[in-house]
């Protein structure tokens, strides 16, 4: 009887969060070069889950910034087309009504 082959990756193992790459710069906080963010990504984003910023360099120069999700305030409910046109500023000008009455009186 066959066996049928096994679709699950072989686990391996797990990967170290130490960056010998990263260095802390002045003003600037923990800082990698892009090569050595690119393959560490993974324990760049548990630093970063930890609440760590973490800046990426090219050349020396800082280029982007991994921080944080910070928590987001809740969504603004829409209410209806009503309650957002009453809110809205009306412009001056005369009314429909006086507009309609000032030309139905220029008429002969």
């Amino acid at each position: 009887m066959k066996t049928k082959p096994s679709t699950k990756w072989p686990e391996s193992e797990p990967q170290s969060l130490e960056l010998k790459e990263a260095v802390t710069m002045p003003e600037i906080g923990l800082a990698i070069p892009v090569r050595a963010a690119k393959a560490k990504l993974s324990a760049l984003l548990e630093l970063v889950s930890g609440g760590q910023e973490v800046t990426i360099t090219s050349d020396g120069v800082p280029k982007a910034v991994l921080s944080p999700v910070k928590a987001k305030h809740g969504r603004k409910v829409f209410n209806g087309m009503g309650d957002f046109l009453m809110k809205q500023r009306v412009h001056g000008g005369p009314s429909a009504e006086e507009l309609v009455r000032e030309d139905r009186d220029s008429r002969p």
